[in-house]
C-alpha cells in the first residue's frame, strides 16, 4: 500500500455523493420516483433521469404530484456535493472540550450537505421552523455554480459588505416558486439525515402547509405522513375577517412503521413497571394507606416515567390519573351540578359545560370513575388508568404563543424584544420528550432562529436527566441598522464585540441558557455546552491554473493547503470527509517533536508537521505505532500526513512502508497524504 495524495477533486474533498448511492438504491432512496400512472403505480422516468445526470430530461413533468419551474434545479442542487468545509472556533464555545453539542454558522444547505458522511442515519429527530413565506420574510438564494461563493457574498465575508437578500414579497411571481426551491432540496437532504425510526417536525402555517405537504409526500412518500398537529397559539395575526388563532406542525416519519414501534416500545417497560407497583400495593394496602404507600413510591421514580409522569394516583383499580375529557369542546354542552363529596357544594362547571348528560354523570360517580379536588372550586376530572395508556400527540395542541417571548426575556431580562416570534421552549419540550428517549438521542434543527431548541434540549436533560444532544443550524443573516425592531439586537451585539447578525444572537442565548441552568442547579452535571463551527471554503486549495503565468501557478501550488489555516481547521475537515463525528474524542502526543492526534480512539491518526527528515522517520513510525497498539481501535486505522512536510519522496515512502508492514491489512484503512 502507498501513500496516496489528497488533492482537490479526490472524493474525500467532497461532501457524500448522492447521485452516485442513488443508481443502487434507487427506490429505497428515493421514494419521489413512485407516481401514479395510466395503469397504476409508475416509475416517473424524468425524475429518475434527473437523479443519476441524464441531459435530456424536461421541465415538463405531466404525471401526478406537486411541479413547478425550478424542481429540477432544485433536486440537482440537493445532489451536488458541496466543497466547503466546517471551521472549529473553540473561543466562541462553551466547555469545548466535553460538549456534545454543535451549533453550525452558515447556509443551511451546505451544512446539509458537509454533515451526510458524518450523521447519516443518525439523528433521531429533526425540527425546524422555516420561514413561512409571509411576503415579509426572505428566501435562501441558492446558487447551483457555487453556493459557498455565493453564501460568503450574501454574509458579507468577502469583500466586508455583503449584499441584502430582499423580502419574497406576494407581488412576485415567483412567490410559492421561490419557497419551494429554497425547501425541497434542503428536505431531501434532511431525509438522508434521519435514523430509520427518525422523525420530522415542521412548523408552518396556511400559506404554505399545503404545498409543504405534497412536498414532503413526493420526498418521503405519502405513506410516511405521520399527520398534522394543530398548535392553537391564540394569535390573531390575519387581516381578514377569519381571526387565524393557529399554527401546524407537520409530522413526516424516515419508516412510519419504524417510529410507531418505536413509540409502542418506549413506553411499555414503563407501563409494565406501573401496572405491577400497582398491582403490588393493592394486594397489600387499602384507602388512605394505598394512596401514601404509592405517593412514596411515586417520589422515588418520578424520573424514571417520562411521559407516564402524571400518573400520580391509585385506587383499587390500580394506578390513574385525571383527564379534563367532561370539558364540552367548542359549543355549549350539558349544565348540572356534581356535588364535592367534602364540602357537600356544586363543583365549578368547564365553561362549555359537561360533554355528557347527567344519567352518564351518575354512573361514572357510582363506579368510582370521577377525580375531585379538596374543594369545590376545583373542576372534576375523570380517571385514566394506566392500564389504558397509548403515547399519542394530540392532533390540537393549545399553548400560548406568547410564551415564546416571555421565554426569550428569562435570557435578555435587560435587553428586550430582539427576536420576532420565537417559539415556545415548551412546545418544543413536548415535541422533544415524545421522540427523543435514550442518552445520545439528537435533534437537528436547520433553521435554528432564537435557538429555542437548543434552550429546550438544556430544559428536558435538567428535568428527567437523560443525555439529549443538538445540532443547530443558522445563517449569520446580518442585522438591519434601519430597522426600529432590530435596534436593540445590534446593540447587543455591539456590546459583545460581535458584528450584528441572527447567529450571534442565537449563540449568546444558548450561552446565557446554558449558564443561568448551571447556577440554578449546581448538582446537574449534564451537558450545557456547545462547539461553534462556521462554514468556509475547503482548506484544500483548488486547481485554478493561471494559463498565462504556469509557472507561478505550479510554484503557488506545492503547498496546496490554504495558507492561514490551522491545524485544527484541517482536522476537522478529514472528520467530515471520513464520515466521524464532530464531537468525536481527540487525543495528541508528541514524537520526536512532531504532534501526531488520535481521532475516534485511534479510527484516525493524523501528522500535519511541516517537515519530516529522513532520520526521524523510524523513531516517529515506531511512536505511532507503539500508540495504535495500545489504543488498540475497534476499526481500521487511516492514517493521513502533510504531503509538503516529508524531506523527499524516500522519507514519505519509507514512513508508509514501515506503518504497512507492521499492521495486518484488515486493520489498515489507507495511509493518505494532503
Amino acid at each position: 500500500m502507498t501513500m496516496q495524495k489528497i488533492e482537490s477533486g479526490d472524493p474525500m474533498t467532497q461532501s457524500a455523493d448522492v447521485r452516485a448511492e442513488n443508481i443502487e438504491r434507487l427506490k429505497a432512496l428515493f421514494p419521489e420516483l413512485v407516481t401514479e400512472g395510466p395503469q397504476g403505480t409508475a416509475i416517473n422516468v424524468d425524475v429518475l433521469k434527473s437523479l443519476v445526470g441524464d441531459a435530456t430530461v424536461t421541465d415538463a413533468e405531466e404525471k401526478y404530484g406537486l411541479n413547478w419551474h425550478g424542481k429540477r434545479l432544485a433536486r440537482q442542487i440537493a445532489l451536488t456535493p458541496s466543497t466547503g468545509t466546517l471551521r472549529p472556533c473553540p473561543e466562541e464555545s462553551v466547555d469545548w472540550n466535553t460538549t456534545q453539542n454543535l451549533m453550525i454558522e452558515g447556509d443551511n444547505l451546505e451544512v446539509l450537505k458537509l454533515l451526510q458522511k458524518s450523521y447519516a442515519g443518525k439523528v433521531k429527530m429533526i425540527y425546524i421552523d422555516p420561514p413561512y413565506n409571509t411576503g415579509k420574510d426572505f428566501v435562501y438564494p441558492d446558487d447551483f455554480r457555487d453556493n459557498i461563493r455565493n453564501y460568503l457574498e450574501l454574509t458579507g465575508q468577502t469583500d466586508g459588505v455583503g449584499r441584502r437578500v430582499t423580502s419574497n414579497t406576494e407581488a412576485s411571481g415567483r412567490f410559492h416558486t421561490d419557497w419551494l426551491n429554497m425547501m425541497y432540496p434542503r428536505l431531501k437532504l434532511a431525509r438522508n439525515l434521519l435514523a430509520p425510526d427518525g422523525c420530522l417536525f415542521i412548523s408552518i402555517d396556511e400559506r404554505e402547509y399545503s404545498n409543504l405537504r405534497t412536498v414532503c409526500c413526493d420526498i418521503f412518500g405519502e405513506e410516511n405522513i405521520v399527520g398534522t398537529v394543530v398548535w392553537r397559539n391564540v394569535t390573531d395575526n390575519n387581516p381578514t375577517n377569519v381571526a387565524t388563532e393557529h399554527e401546524y406542525v407537520l409530522v413526516v416519519a424516515r419508516g412510519k412503521e419504524a417510529i410507531e414501534s418505536q413509540w409502542k416500545t418506549a413506553t411499555s417497560d414503563i407501563k409494565d413497571m406501573l401496572l405491577r407497583v400497582g398491582s403490588d400495593l393493592t394486594s397489600k394496602f387499602e384507602g388512605d394507606e394505598l394512596q401514601a404507600a404509592y405517593q412514596t413510591w411515586f417520589r422515588e421514580h418520578k424520573s424514571e416515567l417520562g411521559p407516564l409522569d402524571r400518573y400520580k394516583y391509585i385506587d383499587a383499580d390500580g394506578v390513574y390519573t385525571g383527564s379534563q375529557s367532561v370539558h364540552n369542546p367548542g359549543r355549549e354542552g350539558y349544565r348540572y351540578n356534581v356535588l364535592h363529596p367534602v364540602t357537600g357544594k356544586p363543583c365549578k362547571q368547564p365553561l362549555m359545560g359537561y360533554r355528557f348528560p347527567e344519567e352518564t354523570m351518575n354512573r361514572l360517580l357510582d363506579e368510582g370513575k370521577v377525580l375531585f379536588g379538596e374543594d369545590e372550586t376545583k373542576i372534576i376530572e375523570l380517571k385514566v388508568y394506566a392500564a389504558d395508556f397509548k403515547e399519542k400527540l394530540p392532533s390540537v395542541f393549545e399553548m400560548d404563543g406568547r410564551l415564546g417571548a416571555y421565554d426569550l426575556r428569562d435570557d435578555f431580562p435587560d435587553e428586550g424584544k430582539i427576536f420576532n416570534n420565537p417559539k415556545p421552549v415548551r412546545l418544543l419540550a413536548v415535541f422533544f420528550s415524545f421522540q427523543l428517549k435514550e442518552d445520545g438521542d439528537t435533534v437537528l434543527d436547520f433553521f435554528a432562529g432564537s435557538g429555542a431548541a437548543g434552550k429546550a434540549v438544556f430544559e428536558i436533560n435538567k428535568r428527567d436527566s437523560v443525555a439529549r444532544k443538538f445540532i443547530l443550524v443558522q445563517l449569520p443573516e446580518g442585522l438591519d441598522a434601519s430597522s426600529a425592531e432590530q435596534k436593540r439586537a445590534i446593540e447587543l451585539c455591539e456590546s459583545l464585540g460581535k458584528n450584528p447578525s441572527l447567529s450571534e444572537l442565537t449563540k449568546e442565548r444558548l450561552r446565557r441558557a446554558g449558564k443561568k441552568i448551571k447556577e440554578e442547579n449546581p448538582l446537574f452535571a449534564g451537558d450545557t455546552g456547545f462547539r461553534v463551527f462556521k462554514l468556509d471554503t475547503s482548506n484544500i486549495r483548488p486547481w485554478q491554473p493561471d494559463r498565462d503565468d504556469l509557472e507561478s501557478t505550479l510554484l503557488a501550488n506545492v503547498k496546496h493547503l490554504v495558507e492561514g489555516r490551522s491545524e485544527q481547521d484541517i482536522l476537522f475537515e478529514l472528520l467530515l470527509k471520513l464520515g466521524l463525528d464532530l464531537t468525536v474524542p481527540m487525543e495528541s502526543r508528541i514524537f520526536v517533536g512532531k504532534t501526531v492526534h488520535s481521532i475516534g480512539l485511534g479510527a484516525l491518526m493524523v501528522c500535519l508537521a511541516e517537515e519530516i527528515k529522513r532520520t526521524e522517520v523510524e523513531p516517529l513510525a515506531q511512536g505511532i505505532l507503539a500508540w495504535w497498539r495500545e489504543l488498540a481501535p475497534a476499526v481500521a486505522v487511516q492514517f493521513v500526513f502533510r504531503d509538503s512536510g516529508f524531506a523527499d519522496d524516500v522519507a514519505k515512502t519509507n514512513l508508509a512502508a514501515i506503518l504497512e508492514q507492521n499492521i495486518p491489512s484488515d486493520q489498515l484503512a489507507g495511509i493518505r497524504s494532503l
